[in-house]
């Protein structure tokens, strides 16, 4: 699996940002769970939206109601949109994928799940 993120950029606080993933798949490799991660300054990584194969999306409580997830139609691309930015979400953002098990779990599992597969990243900058 090769994930490529692009979107990232510098924003003032309360503007919006959408990032977007290319997915590419080798091999007959079949996804199970896509979804976004984050490194914020000084901090270990972390999970912050997931979608499954059927849609559905859950998502960290730092983010929910703020951060939507989606995916392309043919599955190749997924998006991350981001509303009203502050300087706390300031980080560098993944694209992340599994091929194990199906996203699972509520907020807090979303924040500490690790993943399978993970981009190059793409940098967030808020100014306040």
């Amino acid at each position: 699996v090769h994930l490529e993120e692009t979107g990232g950029g510098l924003v003032q606080d309360g503007e919006s940002l959408t990032l977007s993933c290319k997915i590419s798949t080798y091999f007959d490799e079949r996804i199970t769970c896509l979804g976004w991660s984050r490194q914020r300054p000084g901090e270990g990584r972390e999970g912050i939206a997931t979608i499954n194969m059927d849609g559905t999306t859950t998502y960290a409580d730092a983010v929910k109601a703020r951060f939507t997830v989606s995916q392309e139609s043919e599955k190749n691309y997924l998006y991350l949109k981001m509303t009203n930015l502050t300087a706390g979400d300031t980080a560098r953002y993944y694209c992340s994928a599994d091929s194990r098990s199906p996203c699972s779990g509520g907020p807090n599992a979303v924040r500490a799940r690790w993943f399978q597969f993970r981009g190059q990243g793409t940098q967030v900058t808020v100014s306040s």
